[in-house]
């Protein structure tokens, strides 16, 4: 039964789901057209939103290729190679690298959303050319550990609400993370869906002759450049260790005294940081790194154009009012009780049009902190349901999956079936979570 119905979703997603750029664009399409008939914008004035909005995400937008392009450089180094090839050899069965695989995204989406992109997608290359599974499955139970990033530890929701002076502090004040991030039913939620999302993945598993394979060849990372010519002084720069260990380890220390002496955390510029110089550090010379640079770069495409286009309806839906209006709405229907779980749905329809925690807190938060002081609701679980509900959806919106898909080599419609199985297992355990836990 459960394997039909996968079967049955996995057609109707690569039927009918077409490329993110397409999907990106008829997003725009949509947010414009609501803004116009429901919050009376003029074509002119929604326009203007749009072409104005359109740039606002250059810096995520670096931020994101930085992820893609310093991971992969990273792994591509000899040392982190072998690392790989290590722990993926813990797999001995298609069933157990699909739990396996799921389990180690979790844990380091857990920790920074970016650093669980980047190890998930690179994780499963390693393991399908160890064990011979199904690879679209494996690269979609890798994205599926991505669904408890906004309940961990770079959550950017309860970060911003433990911060003092925060935006919206004179309205709710400071919540510690001890109240969101560490409390009971937060950590009961991750908890079963460390157990559930494995489970579900493994029951998803097709037969073997419903199976698609991937050659190992096919997933093996270019080796660099081992050509040492020295014929010319830039080439002995190329090649030079000391040159690249110089200002690898000068970043090195860098990081040491960032995590260390000053105690500070993981965010997307720090793990692009750390990521670099332990890639300039281990590939040993400035000619290796480049070469793995422009093999990183070749994925890069989908970043590139369609983050412009989602800053564009971000600005539409904040600007004209849209995303208030339909979080209002939705959550018009709550009590104290339920309050929680209509957030939470308000928020994962959000985020399809809006696909960034902060971004999403921003436009959501008034309405949240005012139905919570008039219901006489639990401050700290309501922002939480926010936070859930942007890290739900993404199991349908393909946004986030473009850089692992970049390093697998897949397109979006090669997952998304199975993770719309996710969608609706974790939407019920996310649910419950909030509400009675």
């Amino acid at each position: 039964m459960f394997r039909a119905v996968t079967r049955a979703s996995v057609r109707l997603v690569e039927r009918y789901l077409p490329d993110p750029y397409i999907f990106v664009v008829l997003l725009t399409i949509i947010a414009a057209a609501a803004a116009m008939i429901f919050q009376q914008a003029s074509p002119v004035a929604v326009m203007r939103m749009w072409g104005d909005g359109f740039w606002e995400l250059l810096t995520f937008a670096m931020q994101m290729l930085l992820v893609l392009l310093t991971g992969y450089m990273l792994a591509s180094t000899p040392l982190v190679r072998r690392w790989l090839e290590a722990l993926a050899s813990v797999a001995k069965s298609p069933g157990s690298a699909i739990i396996i695989v799921t389990l180690v995204s979790l844990a380091a989406s857990w920790l920074n959303w970016g650093f669980g992109l980047v190890v998930g997608a690179l994780f499963a290359k390693a393991i399908a050319r160890k064990v011979r599974v199904d690879y679209k499955l494996l690269v979609a139970s890798a994205y599926s550990g991505f669904l408890v990033w906004h309940g961990g530890l770079a959550g950017s929701v309860p970060l911003t609400i433990a911060t003092e002076g925060h935006f919206a502090a004179a309205k709710m004040g400071v919540i510690p993370t001890s109240e969101t991030i560490f409390a009971l039913f937060n950590l009961a939620t991750v908890a079963v869906l460390f157990i559930v999302v494995p489970l579900v993945n493994r029951f998803m598993l097709p037969p073997e002759n419903e199976s698609v394979y991937v050659d190992p060849s096919r997933l093996a990372e270019p080796a660099p450049d081992p050509t040492l010519t020295t014929d010319r002084p830039a080439d002995r720069l190329e090649n030079s260790r000391i040159l690249a260990w110089l200002i690898g380890f000068s970043g090195l220390a860098f990081l040491f005294d960032y995590y260390v002496v000053r105690g500070l955390g993981l965010n997307l510029n720090a793990v692009n940081f750390t990521f670099l110089f332990l890639a300039i550090v281990l590939h040993g010379s400035s000619r290796n790194l480049l070469a793995s640079l422009n093999e990183a770069i070749k994925g890069g495409s989908g970043i590139v154009i369609q983050f412009p286009f989602y800053a564009g309806i971000m600005a539409i839906m904040i600007k004209s009012g849209l995303a208030a209006s339909l979080s209002e709405w939705i959550v018009s229907f709550a009590t104290a009780q339920t309050l929680p779980f209509w957030t939470f749905l308000s928020a994962g329809l959000v985020n399809i049009f809006v696909p960034s925690g902060g971004g999403q807190w921003a436009v959501q938060s008034p309405i949240v902190i005012a139905t919570v002081q008039a219901l006489d609701a639990d401050m700290a679980r309501a922002a939480m349901a926010v936070a859930w509900g942007d890290a739900w959806t993404n199991m349908l919106q393909p946004f986030w999956a473009l850089p692992m898909l970049a390093i697998a080599g897949l397109k979006a419609k090669d997952i998304m079936g199975y993770c719309l199985i996710q969608l609706v297992v974790s939407g019920v355990v996310i649910s419950i979570g909030l509400t009675y836990f």
